[in-house]
């Protein structure tokens, strides 16, 4: 195969789906202590802390279609420290330790994560090795360097690590690179087991799970679904892009769509030749989002932005699938990696992640109609979604901890525009992004239409 490889022939198949046991879908009124609608890794790691905090609660997650359905199912497998918006602009909102106290729960965070999953017996395949985001460019460099400065001005002289071309080359061997920028914050999972995992884990310990159990109505107190209720304490929506889905929710958050590829299994001496030989995350320091891994059998799994935002937020199976955006994820893995030209693309997929208004995820409650939620991680949520269900467990459980004063605990976003300007906002952020790369391709300056970008969205 070739540069020209036809991906329309390939279906909508997540590589991280395989699947798992029926769960029954809920008919008639039933009651719970805790009932959560949403059974991803927000539902899932809520329901976890909170039994594992008392095992007598009644727990109940209500799934509309099958775990780990969403983003959850869908991601390419980074569970990092890396937070939507940047720690200037969260010092701006709130203040500058509040900023150094996320990102210190960022770090634990991923550390958290790996002590679950070995203390509970859960086989998700992590690897914490880190994150190595590349220069390939001159503005990119900079930019590179830039941020290593700014750490270290902000208070944390740790955070990131500027690489020359040489210590960069030597974790990924991609093409034109010129040097890069390192965490240790960062592990790499398999999404499907690692959700998968998780329910097992919770039903073990005493929660129940529905399956096509969508949720028609949440009110406080109680939870309707087509063919039954659940009457509970607390009600905990963590449904994430779906949210727009709901009543009175569509300007909550909006859906954008990720789109990712995997690779068939590379033999090991070609992933030697081209320093894929690990379990590092990667990506370069473009302005429209692409990442990558290599799985624990070997695939490359390659992803990216760029697919257009839907009008009215719709989310719908066949946005999974944009065959030009697809297309252009395969052009952009060859660049990096030229000799995988005739590569097998064995799967395509897509997914919907939520984006709030100030791109800054939440971790809220309501105790007057006493329902929290938890979301709008913008892609960022594999880990963040775990440090909510711990925050989450200790509003609902009225538990005191320091993360419990985090930025993100009660934060409020604006609501999105009305159509048509939502529609035209954000499709023509998406479009300056991606005109900032070329930009930076055609000028070798940083990108003066990317600077402008930043500022309105407060991102990295």
């Amino acid at each position: 195969m070739s540069a020209k490889l036809d991906l329309t022939q390939l279906p909508n198949r997540p590589l991280w789906f395989e699947q798992g046991p029926s769960r029954t879908r809920l008919e008639g009124a039933v009651e719970a202590d805790v009932v959560i609608v949403g059974a991803g890794y927000t539902g899932l790691w809520t329901a976890y802390y909170l039994l594992e905090s008392d095992p007598s609660l009644r727990v109940m997650l209500l799934e509309k279609r099958e775990v780990g359905f969403g983003a959850s199912g869908r991601n390419g497998g980074w569970a990092s420290a890396i937070f939507p918006i940047s720690l200037a602009r969260v010092a701006g909102m709130y203040s500058h330790d509040a900023a150094l106290k996320l990102q210190a729960a960022m770090n634990e965070t991923v550390d958290e994560i790996g002590r679950v999953l070995a203390l509970e017996g859960v086989d998700a395949d992590y690897a914490k090795q880190g994150f190595l985001s590349l220069a390939r460019s001159a503005p990119q460099m900079a930019r590179a360097r830039a941020t290593v400065e700014a750490s270290v001005r902000f208070g944390l002289p740790d955070q990131w690590q500027v690489l020359d071309g040489a210590q960069a080359v030597a974790k990924v061997g991609a093409q034109g690179t010129l040097g890069g920028l390192y965490t240790e914050h960062c592990a790499l999972i398999h999404p499907g087991k690692l959700v998968r995992g998780l329910a097992r884990l919770v039903e073990r310990m005493g929660a129940t799970i529905h399956e096509h159990s969508a949720a028609t109505e949440l009110a406080p107190g109680v939870v309707h679904t087509e063919q039954g209720s659940v009457r509970a304490g607390f009600t905990v929506r963590a449904t994430e892009a779906f949210t727009s889905q709901q009543p009175g929710l569509s300007r909550f958050v909006i859906p954008l769509y990720s789109l990712v590829l995997a690779t068939e299994p590379l033999p090991a001496d070609l992933r030697r030749r081209l320093n894929l030989d690990h379990r590092l995350a990667f990506n370069d320091m473009r302005h429209l989002r692409v990442y990558g891994q290599v799985t624990a059998e070997g695939r490359l799994v390659f992803g990216g932005r760029g697919a257009p935002y839907n009008w009215g937020s719709r989310i719908s199976d066949d946005a999974d699938l944009v065959d030009n955006v697809h297309s252009k994820i395969h052009e952009t893995m060859l660049e990096f990696f030229p000799d995988l030209a005739d590569a097998r693309i064995t799967h395509r997929w897509g997914g919907a992640l939520g984006v709030s208004r100030d791109w800054c995820p939440t971790v809220s409650i309501d105790r007057k109609s006493r329902i929290a939620w938890a979301g709008n991680y913008v892609g960022d949520g594999v880990a963040t979604s775990n440090l909510a269900g711990r925050i989450l467990r200790n509003l609902i459980l009225d538990r005191d901890e320091a993360i419990n004063a985090l930025p993100l605990v009660n934060h409020r976003s604006p609501s999105w525009e009305p159509e048509p300007l939502r529609w035209l906002g954000v499709n023509t952020g998406l479009a300056a992004a991606s005109l900032s790369d070329i930009e930076e391709r055609i000028t070798h300056r940083p990108s003066r239409t990317a600077m402008l970008l930043e500022k309105l969205t407060g991102a990295h």
